[in-house]
């Protein structure tokens, strides 16, 4: 028997697909419980918003970086191992973290998460693509669902811990994941071995850091930080050195990836399909919006209105469930009509929603700030689903995986650059003017998204023949 038959009877087919669940959750679900909890790390710790959201910032960037990095490694060396030891790297940082000294600790443990989280999904998603041959679009889907699931539902249960345990209950809860998952992990995922030599021989580290490209992702790290450095001081004065960094790591890394023999990121890619580039484009700038809301709002409620971590969890909670609810009846809409109509509709969506932001003020009612983060939560749905089934219907097959790690990329860079703008507005004392100010760029960020929606393909994804539609990364 195979071990590709030996996932297929019910129950282990079950347990295995929770198992790499309860890994893959925890990238998103970590990313997304952070945002309520920022207004108390910055008394915690006697920051601005500008300072604190480094600790944003470079958990996107380090899995920005680990995704592709390590979904390679894990080809050359064994899935199972790399999921092991992503879950051990999340657990270490789990269980330090509270533990933290300085901020400056605590950002450092906090990569860590990140690198363990990053080479998680990657890893998961080759073990079931390895291993399960029925219904693999449907397992792939369940997948998805346990992933938005974690990163819509994060800042809810972030504001629930922290009402018993500080800001350090949203790295604890981790653990009883991770040890659910490695023990599952141990029992239920098959063994492998790393990749054979000519003579049928393993093969070693020295063999697999030589087929990495370690030049490019040093070149794009480099760049990707700089660039970082250099936006993040737009508020405070500007670090010109760091943008001369950025384009000079970029330009290294552009030469370096046209020339190599198995590059980081194929930058031909985007030069021989448009519309690729577009998803990406459009997945990137729709991040902005969202993730601005996402770690925008919460603060807004916190230091404004005065709530509690419990409760803006449960207000953000309308963003996650509509998200969620909407899906499905997303999901449906493009089977009838493709992808552009839903996503023409997320954008209208984005706008409105953001446009709301202006009937804001210190005595809006509770239910009018629920309206407006139901009309930004319905967005999500169209655009998660949309943006996904848009992916798989302009990708070529056989670069389906490096696609779809590049459709994570975007995502990070839309994140970071949604920190980066809100570093900029919320850098002195936070007020419902700033919100005002906020809610006017993210609906202009939202027409451009409406105008790039019409570059989509009528008919994207529509009908059976993309039954992988769902499949795809998912956003939270």
């Amino acid at each position: 028997m195979t071990q590709t038959r030996a996932v297929q009877p019910p129950v282990r087919r079950t347990l295995f697909l929770v198992t790499v669940a309860l890994g893959i959750l925890l990238n998103p679900l970590n990313s997304s419980m952070i945002s309520v909890a920022m207004a108390r790390l910055q008394h915690a710790f006697g920051l601005n918003f500008s300072e604190a959201s480094w600790l944003i910032s470079t958990y996107y960037l380090a899995s920005a970086i680990a995704q592709p990095v390590m979904g390679r490694v894990s080809d050359m060396i064994g899935r199972r191992r790399v999921f092991l030891t992503g879950l051990a790297l999340v657990a270490v940082s789990s269980i330090t973290a509270p533990l933290a000294p300085t901020f400056e600790w605590l950002i450092v443990l906090r990569l860590i998460q990140s690198f363990g989280s990053g080479a998680i999904y990657p890893s998961g998603m080759g073990i079931v693509r390895r291993h399960i041959s029925e219904g693999q679009a449907q397992a792939l889907a369940f997948l998805s669902v346990f992933s938005s699931g974690a990163a819509a539902f994060g800042p809810s249960i972030g504001g629930l811990v922290m009402h018993w345990g500080d800001w350090k209950a949203i790295f604890l809860i981790n653990l009883p994941i991770i040890v659910a998952g490695f023990t599952l992990a141990l029992w239920v995922l098959p063994g492998d071995r790393g990749p054979a030599g000519p003579n049928g021989e393993e093969k070693g580290w020295a063999h697999v850091l030589r087929d990495i490209d370690l030049p490019g992702v040093g070149c794009f790290s480099c760049g990707i930080v700089a660039l970082l450095l250099f936006l993040l001081s737009v508020p405070t004065g500007l670090k010109w050195w760091a943008g001369w960094l950025a384009m000079a790591s970029f330009a290294a890394f552009a030469i370096r990836e046209l020339r190599a023999d198995s590059p980081f990121i194929d930058l031909r890619t985007f030069r021989d399909n448009p519309p690729f580039t577009w998803v990406l484009v459009q997945f990137m700038v729709v991040n902005i919006i969202f993730y601005s809301v996402f770690f925008g709002v919460p603060l807004y409620l916190q230091e404004v209105r005065g709530f509690t971590a419990q409760v803006t969890g449960l207000l953000m909670l309308c963003v996650a469930g509509f998200g969620v609810l909407m899906a499905p009846v997303t999901g449906r809409w493009i089977h009838r009509s493709g992808a552009r109509l839903p996503l023409v509709a997320g954008g209208c969506c984005l706008t409105a929603g953001s446009a709301l932001f202006l009937t804001l003020h210190t005595a809006s009612p509770v239910w009018w700030l629920a309206v407006v983060l139901c009309v930004l939560g319905i967005s999500n749905g169209f655009n998660n689903v949309g943006l996904q089934t848009a992916l798989f219907a302009v990708t070529p097959a056989r670069i389906i995986g490096a696609a779809s790690g590049l459709f994570m990329t975007s995502r990070y860079m839309g994140t970071i650059l949604s920190t980066v703008l809100l570093g900029m507005l919320f850098s002195q004392h936070l007020s419902t003017a700033d919100m005002h100010r906020l809610g006017v760029i993210l609906a202009l960020i939202g027409a451009a998204v409406i105008a790039m929606s019409f570059r989509i393909p009528r008919r994207a994804g529509a009908g059976p023949s993309r039954p992988q539609a769902g499949a795809g990364p998912s956003r939270p």
